[in-house]
């Protein structure tokens, strides 16, 4: 049995629901990548130079790595993925709320605003939030699948 037949197996096997929270964090995920890959080619390592941490820049150059994860992960319909998304997301907020806490303190709104960290936050409660039912889903969605040699490792 291939990837694509393991694939059909494995989304079919999730209810209607889970399929489109599974597309939103392929969505949100891939967005990142893309931003991410973004601020590198248009500026290489120095892209987050504005954070003076050092740890917040390493942090958000990973996110290059680490967003195409979760999209894989999430598409072989694995609670791997499921995991490392909230710990990104959790990851993500906290970074960009260290990183930006001057602004934090000047305008406690601020990140509600669109300008603000207001897309990332709504983003990491969706993820958040719907985690406990897509990991018990996503378990059950992969033992139901067809097994062989092709079949992702758990």
């Amino acid at each position: 049995m291939g990837v694509a037949r393991y694939l059909r197996s494995a989304w079919a096997a999730l209810p209607g629901w889970a399929r489109w929270v599974l597309a939103v964090y392929l969505t949100g995920f891939a967005d990142g990548t893309a931003a991410h890959a973004r601020d590198l080619a248009r500026a290489g390592f120095h892209a987050y130079s504005g954070f003076p941490q050092v740890p917040l820049r390493v942090f958000f150059i990973s996110l290059v790595f680490l967003d195409p994860l979760v999209v894989v992960l999430a598409a072989l319909v694995l609670p791997a993925g499921i995991w490392l998304g909230s710990i990104v997301m959790v990851l993500d907020v906290a970074a960009n709320t260290a990183g930006n806490w001057p602004r934090v303190q000047r305008d406690p709104a601020w990140p509600f605003t669109s300008v603000g960290l207001l897309l990332i936050i709504v983003f990491a409660v969706f993820v958040l939030g719907t985690a406990p039912a897509m990991l018990r889903i996503t378990k059950i969605a992969r033992d139901s699948a067809p097994h062989s040699g092709a079949h992702p490792a758990r």
